[in-house]
């Protein structure tokens, strides 16, 4: 056994290489406490900070060899799939490694965003408000014809078996809802698809994330954001992993953060203790405003990116140190510390992107921003020049006093940008004005 860790010169692991990680990665590296960082796989911009090793964020046994050989003190786990397939536990359960904390949830904590079902069901138990839905096959008919009645038009039918986006019928009479729900199920309208059909209350109003950090007891509540999702320019075309983002969100006033907080934040971490689950790392609530009310639309157990590039850059904490304490169970004992300036982030992608789109172009002009921060997201080092290798290339963040200078600052800033059909929407924030 390892005597206790010396908490100021620790040697830190991160996993992935988008730009959330290497926003990350510039927040550790900032720390007193963080004397190595390596990332792992990284990316161009992560390699200017700290040590990229070539280590896939999915193969364990090879993150455990490079954890003994390299005395690791944390590991900091970016992306979800590792914690959807049991980074955590892997950890937790090997003699080997188990001193070594893993920020990140357990593999059943990360069930929130890798099973709907798992995360619906922990909304409903715990009483957190989300849209009402069930599910009805032909035996329940009835039972789902009453459940129309307690919502509001209109109504959301969904064939459980097919392809998203087929078999969805958004229907605006309780009458004819109740009819093409005994065609789906009864009549199977959509075969056998429609042997079960889920009801989901429609909700209309507009999205926000807001963002925790939990070592499952105690919990901060981060900054709010808000992406962009769409490829075009008034939110048209192809969802994308996000064309931008801005904090805080503006319409997001005491009162919406108050309920959030009593009604959805602190349940949901009273829920983790409740359930057993554990949970040290953070949790991304997918919220919709729906007049005034916030409601859940989904849980994702790590940081969203390009949110990440603007929620940390306004943190004035140390992060290394904020880890710690949710390694330790203490993270009531920090103070947490915002800047309360707007940061804004827009993202340059491929041309192509998000469907086929060619790697390998030569990114110049980094060198000639100057007040935004450039954030690296799909980059790599080829011999000794900076290259695109994703769809969404580079997160250029600034600050400003309200959202619309930071925008403007980034703007301004990506004018000094170029590589082979490089493209960003020239929008973001539209529908804040």
């Amino acid at each position: 056994m390892r005597a206790q860790r010396n908490h100021n010169d620790m040697t830190i692991l991160l996993l992935g290489s988008g730009g959330r990680e290497h926003a990350l990665a510039w927040k550790m590296t900032q720390s007193p406490k963080c004397e190595k960082l390596f990332v792992a796989p990284g990316n161009a911009g992560t390699s200017d900070i700290a040590t990229n090793i070539d280590i896939n964020p999915l193969d364990f046994e090879a993150i455990k060899t490079f954890a003994i050989q390299e005395k690791i003190d944390m590991v900091v786990v970016g992306p979800e799939d590792p914690l959807v397939k049991g980074i955590f536990d892997f950890f937790a359960n090997d003699e080997q490694l188990k001193h070594i904390p893993v920020i990140g949830p357990s593999k059943l904590g990360a069930q929130l965003e890798g099973s709907k079902e798992f995360a619906k069901e922990f909304l409903v138990k715990h009483k957190i408000p989300t849209a009402a839905y069930d599910s009805f096959t032909k035996e329940t008919v009835e039972k789902g014809c009453k459940f129309l009645e307690t919502l509001e038009p209109p109504y959301v039918l969904k064939a459980d078996g097919l392809a998203a986006g087929k078999g969805v019928l958004i229907i605006h009479e309780l009458a004819e809802a109740k009819e093409e729900l005994r065609n789906m199920l009864i009549n199977e309208k959509f075969g056998a698809a429609s042997a079960k059909v889920v009801i989901e209350e429609f909700l209309n109003g507009i999205e926000l994330s807001c963002f925790v950090l939990t070592d499952g007891k105690n919990y901060k509540i981060l900054p709010t954001a808000k992406d962009y999702k769409r490829i075009g320019e008034g939110d048209s075309g192809l969802n994308t992993g996000g064309m931008g983002a801005i904090s805080p969100v503006p319409f997001a006033n005491e009162l919406l953060l108050e309920k959030i907080e009593t009604r959805i934040v602190k349940p949901t971490i009273d829920g983790l203790q409740k359930d057993g689950i554990p949970y040290k790392g953070f949790v991304f609530i997918g919220l919709i405003n729906v007049k005034g009310e916030p409601i859940v639309i989904e849980y994702n157990v790590r940081m969203g990116d390009p949110e990440t590039e603007v929620v940390i850059p306004r943190l004035k904490s140390d992060l290394v140190e904020l880890f710690q304490a949710v390694a330790d169970q203490k993270l009531d004992e920090v103070s947490l510390e915002i800047d309360q300036r707007t940061a804004a982030t827009i993202m340059v992608v491929s041309g192509g992107y998000p469907e086929d789109y060619e790697k390998g172009k030569v990114i110049s002009g980094v060198e000639n921003v100057s007040d935004s921060i450039v954030f690296h997201a799909g980059t790599k080092t080829e011999n000794g020049k900076v290259v695109s290798n994703g769809g969404r290339v580079l997160a250029v963040t600034s600050f400003g006093d309200n959202f619309e200078q930071a925008i403007k600052k980034s703007y301004q800033n990506i004018e000094k940008l170029s590589f082979d059909k490089m493209y960003f929407r020239k929008d973001i924030g539209f529908d804040l004005l």
